[in-house]
């Protein structure tokens, strides 16, 4: 529910041309305004939860690669520099990790953040245009897009999320590995539950708050094209945005961010952490 209130926030309101067949005629956003508003409880409810299935059936995947792609690099960085792939890294090692897993990620979450948007912004679904798409859920949108505009618009605003994830899996990680081993009492070899919540959620809110500005982007970006293509690229997109609204509009949402990214995150890291921990015991158990 938060991230649909984040993209709505983000993106601008992309209208269908007007309809101008009889005089009188509604424009299609009035029209819409005019059903939403004597929608069903349920239904309005409902809208809140679009576009969550694609990710849902993803997010696993999505984070098993992003976690294992750093913690891997890492070892490696470590095993290279000091010849023991255990040793704690160094700060410049968990930087490169942050990078590559930042790359990694936009392969895999560009197209499933692409659907999910295009679902949330489609406020109307029982309405049709003609010539217009109406997606009936993920594997429709993907599968529309797809035919009409290719990888191409498959991978639509990959380069924003480039920029938004490299720096942000760098204030995603480095801050929690730091506030861990703060709030990690001396002696104890790994970090109770308690300190991997807190400081998993405190990582969440710094790098999801301080990605908001790029995060705007890559939403308008995404969620251009349905309509009409208002922007030409990432560039265009930042300037017209800043001419239209200003300043503030790269700040839109920046608080549902970091609030959404706290219990998001902490939650992330206690399952990656107690996740380890469970399989290096059983595999203690097994291999005594």
């Amino acid at each position: 529910p938060l991230d649909t209130v984040k993209v709505k926030r983000f993106a601008p309101c992309f209208q269908a041309p007007l309809r101008t067949a009889r005089a009188g005629e509604l424009p299609l956003a009035g029209c819409c305004r005019k059903r939403a508003s004597l929608a069903p409880l349920r239904c309005q409810v409902a809208g809140f939860f679009k576009g969550m299935a694609f990710p849902l059936a993803s997010i696993a995947v999505y984070s098993s690669v992003v976690f294992g792609v750093f913690s891997n690099t890492q070892r490696l960085l470590s095993q290279l520099r000091h010849g023991d792939a255990g040793r704690a890294p160094a700060l410049a090692d968990m930087a490169l990790a942050s990078t590559v897993a930042g790359f990694v990620s936009v392969g895999i979450g560009t197209p499933v953040d692409l659907i999910k948007i295009r679902l949330q912004m489609q406020t109307q679904p029982l309405l049709q245009v003609p010539g217009f798409p109406v997606y009936r859920g993920p594997i429709h949108c993907f599968r529309t897009v797809l035919q009409k505009e290719g990888i191409a618009g498959i991978y639509r605003g990959a380069g924003a999320m480039l920029l938004r994830d490299v720096p942000g899996y760098c204030l995603y990680f480095i801050p929690y590995a730091f506030f861990c081993g703060w709030t990690t009492p001396d002696g104890c070899i790994s970090p109770n539950p308690s300190s991997v919540w807190l400081a998993g959620g405190v990582a969440g809110a710094i790098s999801w708050g301080t990605a908001t500005p790029m995060d705007v982007v890559k939403s308008r970006l995404q969620a251009d094209g349905v309509y009409v293509n208002k922007y030409k690229g990432i560039l265009d997109c930042i300037l017209q945005s800043y001419q239209s609204e200003g300043l503030k509009v790269f700040f839109r949402g920046i608080t549902v961010n970091a609030v959404r990214g706290f219990p998001m995150s902490s939650a992330m890291f206690l399952g990656y952490e107690l996740s380890l921990k469970a399989m290096k015991r059983d595999q203690t158990e097994t291999n005594p």
